[in-house]
């Protein structure tokens, strides 16, 4: 697909908690599958953005929504950016895709930053860092149609380094938990909160039981799926996108650079055995 192409196509209007519940129910999945590119695990021959349409080809029946991080597709300059919109413009359309980015600046810039993802991009969520405050976070809130998701307590070792430090009588995070409850006014606030510290996670549902948390830290990073997935899921079993990239996309052998059998395959079954596994923890 060209560029001129990409710029043609537009995907289905709508609100992206409505179309992630559609895909949640046509799937039965609440499985979300990073695409997060790493040239040296992609089989010799096959281009980046072939790769990532084949693994959506494969996996979209699977799954509730995709997340690319920008930063995979940010490294290769305009072509990664040209194949970062190529690839958003080949999801199916009933499939939303939430842009992991972590942006988080002053207001003028936010504003910039959101027209850039939504407008630009043509993603439907993003990940925000909340540091900044709610002037920061507000340029990306007027997009009603369109999802946050603001770092909350993320799954990487030193996370609580700050994430832990206690202000006032609860942790950053916990007050990160909930500030994004005033912040959700219209909706579309969720959280980003670690499968690899499912007691945390379980603070922040308590905190916040109805909005939507990103559960990154599955697989590669080995959080115990039954305990996060028991600790994030609302009162209606559902709430909660569990993100999957390593496990999913390098799902198949590599032998000096080259895939042992179909690595499309391999991804589907992948994705299709997680999917059940997070339901079974349901």
């Amino acid at each position: 697909m060209t560029t001129a192409e990409v710029e043609t196509k537009t995907r289905t209007a709508g609100r992206f908690l409505e179309r992630l519940d559609a895909a949640v129910e046509a799937n039965n999945s609440l499985l979300c599958v990073g695409l997060d590119p790493d040239p040296d695990r992609i089989p010799i021959g096959v281009g980046l953005e072939d790769f990532l349409v084949g693994v959506i080809e494969a996996t979209a029946d699977l799954v509730c929504a995709y997340k690319p991080n920008a930063a995979f597709f940010e490294q290769y300059g305009d072509e990664g950016w040209r194949i970062l919109r190529d690839v958003i413009a080949q999801v199916p359309d009933e499939i939303p895709v939430l842009l992991d980015a972590k942006r988080g600046d002053v207001g003028h810039t936010a504003e910039a930053y959101a027209s850039a993802i939504y407008d630009w991009v043509g993603a439907d969520a993003v990940t925000l860092n909340p540091y900044l405050g709610t002037d920061a976070l507000e340029p990306f809130l007027v997009y009603e149609e369109r999802h946050v998701f603001v770092l909350c307590r993320t799954s990487n070792p030193s996370a609580g380094d700050l994430q832990d430090v206690m202000a006032g009588d609860v942790r950053l995070y916990e007050r990160v938990a909930e500030l994004s409850r005033d912040w959700n006014t219209r909706g579309n606030v969720g959280l980003v909160v670690g499968a690899t510290y499912p007691e945390e996670v379980a603070r922040v549902r308590a905190i916040c039981p109805d909005q939507l948390i990103l559960l990154p830290g599955v697989g590669a990073q080995q959080g115990d799926i039954n305990a996060a997935v028991g600790a994030a899921t609302n009162d209606a079993g559902t709430g909660v996108l569990v993100n999957a990239s390593r496990g999913v996309l390098y799902a198949q052998p590599f032998k000096n650079g080259c895939a042992v059998g179909g690595w499309a395959e391999a991804s589907r079954n992948a994705a299709h055995d997680l999917r059940d596994a997070i339901n079974a923890a349901r």
